[in-house]
């Protein structure tokens, strides 16, 4: 049995590939009103598909679906095959809620019942 494939299988291949990868991640960048998909996200960066992704840089929202991760300073990094790499400047996690400006008391009632 050989292994041999042609170019065009190969091709066909790699372009299910990548279309299997869009698909399945829910990753997304919004700058300045435009979206752009994002293939995978590691601790100091992420890759988009060489042909979604223009050369950014500054300041980039991160969102899964509809859930904002985080905020994020980025620069281009280098081009890996068909995938654009880019490097975190800095992330900053986005809070569902104010920062507290005061200690909690671990014994602090969670709710209040009121007396009618």
């Amino acid at each position: 049995m050989t292994t041999y494939l042609s170019r065009e299988l190969r091709e066909g291949l790699a372009a299910a590939r990548k279309l299997a990868q869009k698909r399945k991640s829910r990753l997304r960048l919004d700058v300045d009103g435009k979206t752009y998909p994002v293939l995978r996200v590691w601790e100091g960066g992420f890759a988009m598909d060489l042909g979604d992704a223009p050369h950014l840089r500054g300041l980039v929202d991160l969102y899964d679906g509809g859930r904002h991760l985080s905020r994020c300073l980025i620069v281009a990094s280098e081009e890996q095959e068909d995938e654009m790499w880019f490097d975190f400047k800095r992330s900053t996690r986005v809070a569902d809620r104010a920062a507290l400006d005061f200690v909690r008391d671990e014994s602090a009632p969670v709710a209040l019942i009121a007396r009618d």
